[in-house]
């Protein structure tokens, strides 16, 4: 192991971040060994750290896969890429007892004194497999019910009507060429209060709302011509699968056509609800893969300047060379600043999600606070650039809770600081008018891209632009969650490499 996961061994943030998380993290050389692990590995595969580690990562896999499994990771270390989780594909695991379950993956690698090192997360999705499965297996049991059904119906009219009357959730309904009834049973008629008596001689088209009269006739029509149909139609909130096929005289002439109608509105509805769910652990998936993205990039830049820092203080004391300490001990100092400030990102989102910042409106001046507070944000400025502050207020005096407006325009003056070139100005416009406090951030700054903009508040977003500029991700969602606390709202406008206006408005008393 290199200093790098020594350092991630004792260091009590990184062990609570990575033994947060609620997937399995596990970390491989380029020789395919396990080289770090976090505590849910061990629950999801059953061994302990000492059985584990510096073992080859197909200890993880089942035996079938073994022969070909180390081709694969010798391919990916000469060309490793990103892979997230939700593709849809889905992986076999190897428990230490040896049964297998299901696994999603997502995959990164990092670069660390010019060693590589691989990075999976891994989550166990057997109960999702089990469910596709299950519901795959119902609608088979359920195609394979129709077919036998139908099959009956035309064997014996007399079994066709008993089965038609007891047909659960739908209906078996004979049509002529004017697709009027000439039969119709079924469950869903006597649930609606209709009897196959009241349908016979009428037309089925109907019954039907008129924005798909014309393509269900369309459909039903291919029938007389020999084809048999199969299609889904949407009435109201209910949901309907549609079988129909033709059926043929002594003359083999097509003189009718039986139609099976099956309301499937409780397998759509489960469906839908399953899909939502995929969906919604695709997104917080790729949320946690955008974190480890995240981390790998802002964590190795500081930490690398303390490990440099700290051999080069060690190697001028030893040469008695103490004028180039202060200048070492300074960026150290700098980088342990940037690893507070993303750990503070972190706190303020765990505080928030977890409910625990209240509000406490005290009265101050506000006028005072914003001379304090551009006055303090000045110093983060690069060169040249100039924050210029304009306040329009009915009274100097506001109550609301200072510390979470603080926080509020401390992430907004420092992004326009960041995200502007040196020598741009940066606007600070205040304006209380109704009990309303209006505050306007202006900055003429790279912008962020119009495709981009409907994820600005989410968790962890980072801008294409933005990429190579240092920062969580965290800012705009915490503004976000701060401003729903004080029954505020904010809004932007922004055009790339124009400039970006953020338009906070806050009740005050």
């Amino acid at each position: 192991m290199t200093d790098f996961f020594n350092l991630v061994s004792n260091n009590d943030f990184f062990k609570l971040l990575f033994q947060s998380i609620e997937e399995g993290l596990v970390i491989v050389n380029h020789k395919g060994q396990i080289v770090f692990i976090n505590e849910r590995i061990l629950d999801l595969f059953g061994y302990n750290k000492q059985e584990i580690l510096g073992e080859k990562i197909e200890i993880l896999i089942p035996q079938k896969h073994h022969q070909h499994h180390p081709k694969h990771v010798k391919t990916y270390v000469k060309n490793p890429s990103k892979k997230r989780m939700g593709t849809g594909r889905v992986l076999e695991a190897k428990h230490k007892k040896g049964h297998a379950f299901y696994t999603e993956i997502s995959l990164n690698h990092i670069d660390l004194e010019n060693n590589k090192y691989f990075v999976a997360l891994i989550t166990d999705v057997t109960k999702r497999v089990e469910a596709e499965n299950k519901i795959k297996e119902l609608n088979a049991e359920l195609e394979q019910k129709v077919i036998l059904r139908t099959a009956e119906l035309e064997q014996s009219q007399f079994l066709y009507t008993a089965v038609a009357r007891n047909f659960p959730n739908g209906t078996i309904n004979v049509f002529d060429k004017n697709l009027n009834y000439i039969f119709a049973e079924g469950r869903e008629l006597y649930k609606y209060g209709i009897t196959s008596k009241k349908l016979i001689g009428t037309p089925y088209l109907n019954r039907l709302p008129k924005e798909i009269q014309s393509q269900i006739e369309t459909e039903l029509q291919k029938v007389f011509k020999g084809q048999k149909r199969d299609f889904n139609i949407h009435i109201k909130d209910q949901y309907y699968h549609i079988n129909a096929v033709p059926l043929r005289n002594d003359d083999f002439e097509i003189d009718k056509i039986l139609m099976v109608e099956t309301n499937v509105t409780v397998q759509k509805n489960i469906s839908k609800k399953l899909e939502e769910s995929l969906e919604k652990e695709k997104e917080i998936n790729e949320m946690k893969s955008r974190f480890v993205s995240m981390a790998s990039h802002e964590f190795r830049t500081p930490l690398s300047t303390i490990l440099s820092s700290v051999s080069l203080i060690n190697t001028y004391l030893n040469k008695n060379k103490l004028d180039n300490i202060p200048k070492h001990v300074k960026r150290i100092k700098n980088s342990v600043k940037g690893l507070t400030e993303i750990l503070n990102d972190f706190l303020s989102t765990d505080k928030l999600e977890s409910d625990k910042v209240s509000v406490n409106y005290l009265e101050f001046d506000y006028a005072k606070f914003v001379f304090e507070m551009t006055e303090e944000l000045q110093a983060l400025c690069q060169e040249g650039q100039l924050i210029i502050q304009s306040v329009d207020l009915e009274n100097d005096i506001i109550k609301t809770d200072q510390n979470i407006i603080k926080n509020i325009l401390y992430n907004l003056i420092s992004n326009a600081i960041k995200y502007s070139k040196e020598g741009q100005e940066i606007h600070y416009n205040s304006k209380l008018k109704n009990k309303v406090l209006t505050i306007e951030i202006i900055d003429f700054g790279i912008g962020i891209p119009v495709s981009e903009q409907k994820n600005l508040f989410s968790r962890f977003f980072r801008a294409n632009n933005a990429i190579n500029i240092k920062g969580t991700g965290l800012g705009l969602n915490i503004v976000k969650s701060y401003l729903d606390l004080l029954n505020g709202n904010i809004k932007f406008e922004s055009q790339e490499n124009k400039g970006t206006k953020f338009t906070v408005k806050i009740p005050v008393k």
